[in-house]
């Protein structure tokens, strides 16, 4: 549970961050480089301190990046314009839960009690008030069937990402092996960096294609914030992922991750000065309080 409170704190200073080094170099720059610094990171850790690309869940920690960090991140990208971002994170949170824990339970067998499931659940609620558009706080782009597709995709590969990551630890166990937290998101984060690169090559062959180059490179201080973007995220914040996951279910886990939104706020009005709103600040006391109830039960 510690972990996975970490996870929430590092994810949302990440997501800070993100914002930030995306506006100073660029969508293609920050989301590269974000993950760049982590497989340099990572794997200096990995091959010098843990088990580097072995270890018995090897194999199932790469599907594991591809399902999460590439293919989920990838479908998040896509429903964030036709969503929006309030629905969009709604949809990936909340519905990455339930999805996560069907899947673990006919796969790995895992069960959680009713009072995991009914705290979990009020956090989802507290996520949900907080988040869920209404007349008067209505998503700001125009909402389009599709975006519902693309949400659903990334809602399905956290969730499945999570619980592939629960497999890979049961067959490091069964191996009689032990793999520490940033071996796992080394691994993991290689699995994501296949997609996510053959991606944005593909972007990059259309955008050439299409039209005349793109700005010449910005100043190298303003790429700082896809180091601190870096370091809090991938690096720091999917190893605290990876440890909750671990010891703990993904239904357990994934609920505590997702009040990352509500999280984000303290931290958005001490960097930004972006005041919360009295509806998020009261769906981020019952979310959090359903995580002190999860945590005691």
């Amino acid at each position: 549970m510690v972990a996975a409170c970490l996870t929430t704190v590092f994810f949302s200073l990440s997501v800070i961050f993100a914002n930030r080094s995306i506006r100073e170099v660029g969508l293609v720059r920050a989301n590269l480089g974000r993950l760049l610094v982590a497989l340099i990171c990572l794997g200096a850790y990995a091959h010098w301190f843990g088990r580097g690309l072995g270890g018995a869940g090897r194999d199932w920690f790469l599907l594991s990046g591809l399902i999460g960090m590439g293919a989920g991140d990838l479908a998040s990208f896509y429903a964030l314009p036709l969503l929006g971002s309030r629905l969009a994170v709604l949809m990936a949170q909340c519905l990455a839960v339930p999805i996560a824990i069907v899947a673990e339970r006919l796969w790995l067998g895992t069960r959680l009690s009713a009072a995991q499931l009914l705290w979990g659940s009020v956090i989802l609620a507290g996520v949900g008030v907080a988040l869920m558009p209404t007349p008067k706080h209505p998503p700001r782009v125009r909402v389009r069937p599709v975006g519902f597709l693309w949400g659903f995709l990334s809602a399905a590969g956290q969730g499945l990402g999570a619980v592939v990551s629960r497999r890979a630890y049961e067959a490091a166990a069964h191996a009689g092996e032990t793999i520490d937290g940033m071996t796992a998101a080394y691994q993991r984060t290689l699995g994501g960096l296949v997609i996510t690169v053959a991606y944005f090559i593909l972007l990059g062959l259309l955008q050439a294609r299409r039209g005349p180059p793109g700005p010449s490179a910005p100043p190298l201080r303003n790429h700082l914030w896809i180091l601190a973007n870096s370091l809090c995220g991938a690096v720091i914040g999917v190893s605290c992922y990876q440890w909750a996951l671990a010891t703990t279910p993904s239904g357990i886990v994934l609920p505590i991750v997702a009040i990352t939104p509500l999280v984000i706020l303290p931290f958005s009005y001490l960097i930004e000065g972006e005041r919360p709103s009295r509806r998020s600040l009261a769906g981020g006391a019952i979310a959090v309080a359903g995580a002190v109830a999860l945590s005691l039960a």
